[in-house]
């Protein structure tokens, strides 16, 4: 599979198959994620491997599609604006990296904002000067959404002189 190919198959997926991950593939599929853009080599990326008690009392909804794996991604606390914003860009990328490399194995995500209520970083003991940018459920899909309409891109784009 090509980067675009990877890229424009992935989907969110919202229903797991119970099978395990292995912790080597997940590790392969972090590390993988550790080489994103990060401005002056600061990694703020902190993890937070969840688990079933911890899982139980975030009370997703969908108990996040049954996903083996939960894994809360949180971006460290800066001393600018400015340094938080490139932070919280940086851990994005990670993720974005994180759910490529899963795909690309055969594996699924579904990003959840549910960490960043103040009840879910209660529960996820996140510092109040902590940002919590996702919580991602991982597994492998038990069904995979169609591709939906994308805007195109010549849509999006402004010249300035």
């Amino acid at each position: 599979m090509t980067i675009i190919d990877t890229i424009q198959t992935r989907r969110t997926i919202k229903v797991f198959k119970p099978d395990p991950v292995s912790e080597t593939d997940l590790s392969i599929w972090l590390e993988a994620a550790s080489y994103a853009p990060n401005h002056r080599m600061t990694e703020p990326w902190q993890l937070l491997l969840i688990g079933p008690e911890t899982r139980e009392a975030l009370n997703h909804k969908t108990n996040f599609g049954g996903a083996p794996v939960v894994i809360g991604v949180v971006s460290k606390s800066a001393a600018t604006q400015v340094e938080r914003d490139e932070n919280v860009m940086a851990v994005s990328c990670f993720i974005q990296n994180f759910m490529l490399a899963a795909h690309e194995a055969g594996a699924g995500v579904f990003w959840s904002s549910l960490g960043a209520t103040a009840r879910g970083r209660e529960i996820l003991g996140v510092a109040q000067e902590d940002d919590v940018i996702a919580v991602l459920a991982v597994g492998y899909p038990e069904e995979v959404p169609a591709a939906k309409q994308r805007t195109p891109i010549a849509n999006k784009i402004a010249y300035l002189p």
